[in-house]
């Protein structure tokens, strides 16, 4: 048997523990209009997947994942509650020199349930948990709702809570503006000159001074931003207790029951996360019905936030050393709203790489 073959019987054999679990098989076309995707991801994801442009359907994208065609398919015409499963390629740009393959396989498991969000997360990490054992992998889980959580409870402007929430996904930008708006890190040393140019004068006096445009946006934009910036240079830095929790919750790693008790003993001084560390709780009942051990299940606060952006609450990946996830997922409610134009379930899922698990258990190099 071949590499391929191998890969592809490994995912057939998913795919059918996921269609014996209740999943309905679907089909997502390969490629997708780029537009829904860029409004979704902005115009990082350009960097990550491949764009290309038809003479007749305009820019389209070759698939990424299969999370948004199911969403969007799901949400115009899907019965409730429902399951999905899937198989077939995805395609992702990847840095040069990282070995990683670019086109591989995904199989997946999508769950659309108002009824139990808690009960379905558990659901879907168990049915990971069953299919992938006996590969030696190292499973951990998160929730990226108590991080969002405790930034939308912040004493601070909204603009900032706004900037946070949109950097949730990207670690290293995130922490950067934490460390900016506590007043941990100085402001840098061109945007001081800047703002010292637009406290000097009107900012349609400055755009007057620059002579002729140079790219898309208005002078009502650049106005509108340049105000802003004098704005957020004059709000009082994050209150110093507030940000010590996040800088804490930032930093939890610890077994899942544990977190529980830690993140209880915070919440009545950032009550904001309040109700995420109940879904929480909530949640561990779940897995513990199933039969997961919660005192030794691996929590970071922090797990998933490099994840495609759409992630908004439970997250969870099966590791193994030296390999991208070989199974990965968690919920992502907003998307639904999003691509539903208004309407709205709770949602979760993950895939797993056929690849990987024959790779893991010899069946491919």
């Amino acid at each position: 048997m071949t590499q391929k073959a191998a890969i592809r019987a490994e995912g057939e054999r998913l795919l059918a523990a996921f269609v014996a679990a209740g999943a309905v098989p679907v089909e997502a076309d390969i490629l997708l209009p780029a537009g829904t995707l860029l409004d979704l991801y902005g115009e990082d994801i350009r960097a990550r997947a491949y764009v290309t442009d038809d003479p007749v359907r305009g820019e389209m994208m070759l698939r990424p994942d299969f999370t948004v065609p199911v969403v969007q398919a799901h949400m115009a015409h899907g019965a409730e509650p429902a399951r999905y499963a899937y198989l077939g390629e995805v395609f992702r740009k990847q840095m040069r020199g990282s070995g990683r393959a670019s086109e591989y396989l995904q199989v997946g498991y999508e769950v659309f349930d108002r009824a139990a969000p808690e009960a379905a997360d558990a659901e879907v990490f168990a049915l990971f948990r069953d299919l992938l054992a006996g590969l030696n992998l190292r499973p951990v889980t998160g929730d990226i709702g108590i991080l969002m959580a405790a930034v939308r409870g912040l004493e601070t402007t909204e603009r900032r809570k706004a900037a946070l929430l949109r950097h949730v996904w990207r670690p290293v930008r995130f922490r950067a503006l934490l460390d900016r708006f506590a007043g941990r890190a100085p402001v840098p040393a061109d945007r001081v000159r800047l703002l010292e140019r637009l406290k000097a004068g009107s900012p349609s006096q400055l755009i007057e001074e620059a002579g002729t445009f140079v790219g898309l946006r208005s002078a009502e934009e650049i106005a509108a931003r340049a105000e802003a910036l004098v704005a957020d240079a004059e709000t009082p830095p994050i209150k110093a207790t507030e940000a010590a929790l996040l800088y804490d919750l930032l930093s939890l790693e610890a077994p899942a029951a544990h977190a529980l008790s830690h993140l209880r003993g915070i919440t009545a001084m950032l009550p904001a996360i309040g109700p995420a560390v109940d879904r929480f709780a909530a949640r561990l009942d779940a897995l513990a019905e199933r039969g997961v051990d919660v005192a030794t299940l691996a929590f970071e606060a922090s797990h998933g936030r490099t994840a495609l952006e759409y992630y908004d609450g439970f997250v969870f990946s099966f590791l193994a050393d030296g390999l991208p996830p070989v199974g990965s997922g968690g919920r992502y409610d907003a998307l639904t709203a999003v691509l539903g134009a208004g309407a709205f379930i709770p949602a979760v899922g993950g895939v797993i790489r056929p690849g990987l698990v024959a790779r893991l258990k010899g069946a491919v190099q």
